[in-house]
């Protein structure tokens, strides 16, 4: 009876039935060791200068063909697979009986000598044959027809439960998270370029900063002291600005305590970077090189993002938020008080609560009408005072407006960034203002950070500032439209017994 037909405890008996058997024939299924001399992919590639050379392999059989004398299997390695054909006559005979109790999942080693077969398949001849853990416990089933896989695990939730098993039989996932590697890496590559110093701030925080968002809470037993996962890397990094580094980075995990959808996990991977002496626009233009060296890294500069064709070589555009309001709604807004907001709002059938701030209006009617629309690259500048606390105000002496923007790509934000608020007696009294916005029940303002005030008031020079979601940018660049996908293990609702 095949494994197909049997239930699974009738699987994981059978198959611990043929790992007590190998052991009583005198066999290790778990050895400590095995040292292949090379990878699938390494002699497909160069099969010409491999042929007849002897080799060694390792991987997962993904593949068996078992016959009376003589067997197919195919090894699966992180490069690929290969097949390997295993006969009785070179192997002995009790190596062959061991090799018939192998099934999918197993991991082997294989010592042998390349060669092409009669149907021209590239392949390991094997003379030898090495057991390197034996699967107790079936892949799921993977079907194959005219070279297309189908029912491959194809259960969305399942595949994020169990990442393992997802990686083992889907490789577009495979090769999901080895261009998140590489996007990472050239992010590295080009800040480490241009002398920015990679660091690490603390993720346990005794005050929460740098965005406007829940935060985790937690409680350090020894200090008897409430802790926060940190939201944001900003302000720890601005000290070290001050501090004298002129130019810092972190790539790291911050964690918001927020709804979950396409775009959002609560656990996420962020940039952060810090340049003294540079601004807004400065910025603008490395935001722009990171973006298209991580897309030349992965492939090119011209993508598809689900339904659109985006073009990562232009410029990107620029475009400021009151001016993107105007265009949607047909007037201009920017002097308006909640109260109009709010019937504006409505007007647009925004469903919003009442008692909302300037700020919160702004952004649902900017969330809303505007930020889908923004499918090409484009800077969104000069953002209201009243949602970004931590930015400069115009040099134009506009008091109400900052220097800041945001990038969107294909309707969704990837960036964002400020001239940095640098007058620490200016920088309290907007603090101040979003304590007193969180005590009138805005639970994403900020409170007031004294031990952060303080280093600012010792100096801070001109400064620009810049956050990625790395999460959101490996979304784009591998044509992905769910932040799970790009996670290796997002965050998942315990499965209930």
């Amino acid at each position: 009876m095949s494994e197909e037909n049997k239930s699974l405890s009738q699987i994981i008996d059978y198959r611990v039935e043929k790992l007590n058997k190998l052991r009583e024939m005198g066999f290790e299924p778990f050895p400590h060791k095995f040292k292949p001399t090379h990878k699938s992919a390494e002699i497909l590639n160069n099969f010409k200068n491999l042929e007849k050379k002897d080799v060694c392999v390792a991987g997962r059989i993904m593949a068996l063909r078992k016959m009376g004398k003589a067997s197919f299997i195919q090894v699966m390695d992180d490069t690929g697979q290969i097949q390997i054909f295993i006969k009785r006559d070179n192997v002995g005979e009790k190596i062959y009986e061991a090799f018939k109790l192998m099934d999918i999942g197993d991991f082997v080693g294989i010592g042998g000598f390349v060669f092409k077969t009669k149907t021209g398949e590239m392949s390991v001849h094997a003379e030898h044959f090495t057991i390197l853990s034996k699967s107790i416990r079936p892949l799921p089933i993977v079907k194959e027809k005219d070279g297309e896989i189908y029912d491959a695990f194809k259960d969305k939730e399942l595949r994020y439960r169990n990442r393992h098993l997802d990686l083992i039989v889907n490789s577009d996932t495979r090769d999901v998270f080895r261009k998140r590697t590489k996007i990472i890496s050239e992010i590295r590559i080009t800040l480490d370029s241009k002398q920015f110093l990679e660091v690490e701030t603390p993720v346990l925080q005794p005050i929460y900063g740098g965005a406007n968002a829940k935060p985790f809470t937690t409680h350090h037993n020894a200090l008897d002291q409430k802790l926060y996962l940190r939201i944001a890397d900003e302000l720890y990094l601005k000290r070290l600005i001050i501090g004298g580094f002129e130019k810092v980075y972190e790539m790291s995990k911050d964690f918001r305590n927020e709804g979950m959808d396409r775009s959002h996990n609560p656990e996420f991977t962020m940039l952060e970077f810090y340049w003294a002496y540079a601004d807004y626009k400065d910025c603008m233009i490395l935001v722009e090189e990171i973006i298209r060296n991580a897309a030349k890294r992965i492939g090119g500069q011209k993508i598809k993002w689900g339904e659109f064709d985006i073009d990562l070589s232009k410029k990107f555009e620029e475009k400021t938020f009151y001016g993107l309001l105007k265009d949607a709604i047909g007037f201009d807004i920017s002097m308006m008080d909640e109260n109009e907001l709010f019937e504006i709002c409505n007007d647009n059938n925004i469903e919003i609560q009442k008692g909302l701030n300037i700020g919160q209006l702004l952004d649902a009617l900017m969330s809303n009408l505007v930020e889908p629309k923004l499918i090409n690259p484009t800077f969104v500048v000069d953002y209201p005072k009243s949602i970004s606390p931590l930015a400069k105000t115009k040099r134009d002496g506009s008091k109400d407006i900052v220097e800041r923007f945001e990038l969107f790509i294909g309707g969704s934000e990837f960036a964002n960034s400020f001239t940095e608020l640098n007058d620490p007696i200016d920088q309290r009294d907007r603090l101040e203002h979003q304590a007193e916005l969180r005590e009138k029940g805005d639970e994403e303002a900020q409170p007031v950070d004294e031990e952060f005030i303080r280093a600012l008031e010792t100096g801070m020079p001109p400064t620009g500032g810049v956050g990625i979601g790395i999460d959101r940018l490996v979304m784009l660049l591998t044509d992905n439209r769910w932040i799970r996908d790009v996670i290796l293990f997002p965050t998942m609702r315990m499965e209930k017994d």
